[in-house]
């Protein structure tokens, strides 16, 4: 059975990754991580990182980083309540969006250092090469 009318907004999801912790929590008998969340409800990384993000903010959930990564417990789910019920969809995929660009650009920032890196390392050996070659010519 397909569901047809699959809701979007931050409160729907917020609910499903709620639940989707207690499952989880229910059949391996261990706190999740996001990942573990995401595929249990069939759920983007990044917009469940988002909406962990913005439970956390409002103390629905918490993480707690351990040696075996961050897990996730169920802080108050009674606060679930406080959120808008039907936030436009388009905000959420608003802000999923910015936080895409933003890892884009923060890994095309990236690769630029790399390659100046590179050029500054390139132009160092020409540079000692050159210095090396006059030396030799003065003996």
């Amino acid at each position: 059975m397909l569901m047809q009318n699959k809701k979007t907004d931050l409160y729907s999801q917020s609910h499903l990754v709620v639940a989707g912790i207690r499952i989880y929590e229910h059949l391996n008998s261990r706190p999740p991580t996001v990942d573990d969340v995401c595929r249990v409800i069939n759920l983007s990384t990044e917009q469940g990182h988002f909406i962990c993000r913005r439970l956390q903010e409002i103390e629905v959930i918490k993480s707690v980083e351990g040696s075996y990564g961050t897990r996730l417990f169920i802080n108050d789910h009674l606060k679930l309540e406080n959120l808008p019920r039907h936030e436009p969809e388009n905000k959420l995929e608003n802000d999923l969006k910015k936080f895409q660009d933003t890892q884009k650009s923060f890994s095309r920032k990236i690769e630029s250092f790399q390659a100046q890196q590179k050029q500054k390392k390139k132009d160092l050996f020409t540079e000692m090469e050159k210095k090396l070659k006059e030396e030799l010519e003065k003996k």
